[in-house]
């Protein structure tokens, strides 16, 4: 294992693979090395890259610091980029994609690639509850771990009761339970964007080129989210990958990555 330290002292665990530009891929909810979609997509762009993954605080080997902000995520991130030399590509998905989005306003990204960021902009789904976090904050305080999963997968996600009640029962379910302290984390970082309402251009810094992609079999509201975000950033085109989903594979998304990052 390999550690750096962020700013506030917490110590990031990360793997480096690969040889040439540097590019750090950034996990979603929940997500970690050794579980996550981020390893697959490893292994296929390490034949192009110097690839970063990494633990985000709370999760895997790394630790944490609180109070929890997400400036302290980006500072994160800013201890990565300086491991690879200064400078580097940035991938995100899901509510990683978001905190990609807000790291770009600060660090030295070369080039930035979102996938599906849970942006919720019209009214293709319910909205995120307005007192989603704070009942969100009450569940882990009082412990129930797996209702703090619950709901941010019923709520959060959009899934169905009868999807979770299987997921329930499920192996993985103690994995996620064992992270679910970090969920507000993703919700802070997604901000105020679950709303239901418009984006607006509140990202006038991010003026490297971006790539936004969704999966053709994703969900109506988050590919409308994915399309949205492309309008307003200063620099950014949209590309959909047909017949993927929010569980996008790897080697439909590899191509589409290094053709942008190395274009």
């Amino acid at each position: 294992m390999t550690t750096t330290t962020s700013a506030d002292g917490t110590k990031i665990a990360y793997t480096r693979t690969g040889s040439g530009p540097a590019l750090v891929l950034v996990d979603g909810a929940m997500c970690y090395r050794g579980s996550s979609p981020n390893d697959a997509l490893a292994k296929e762009l390490a034949a192009h890259f110097t690839v970063y993954t990494y633990d985000r605080r709370g999760r895997g080997e790394s630790t944490d610091t609180g109070p929890y902000t997400v400036a302290r995520e980006v500072e994160d991130l800013a201890a990565l980029v300086k491991e690879a030399g200064g400078e580097a590509f940035l991938f995100g998905i899901s509510s990683g994609a978001a905190l990609a989005l807000e790291a770009a306003r600060s660090l030295a990204v070369s080039k930035l690639a979102l996938y599906e960021p849970p942006f919720v902009v019209d009214s293709s789904r319910p909205r995120v509850p307005a007192d989603y976090a704070t009942r969100l904050e009450e569940a882990l305080k009082q412990g129930k771990r797996g209702k703090a999963v619950k709901m941010f997968m019923t709520e959060g996600v959009g899934l169905s009761g009868v999807t979770v009640a299987l997921m329930r029962i499920m192996p993985f379910w103690g994995k996620l339970k064992r992270v679910a302290h970090t969920i507000p984390y993703d919700t802070a970082v997604v901000g105020d964007h679950q709303s239901g309402r418009p984006l607006p251009e509140a990202w006038p810094e991010v003026k490297v080129p971006t790539l936004a992609i969704d999966g053709g079999r994703s969900p109506e509201w988050m590919r409308n989210g994915v399309a949205s975000l492309a309008k307003v950033l200063p620099s950014a085109e949209y590309r959909t990958l047909p017949g993927q989903t929010h569980i996008v594979k790897a080697p439909a998304l590899a191509p589409v990555l290094t053709e942008f990052f190395l274009s």
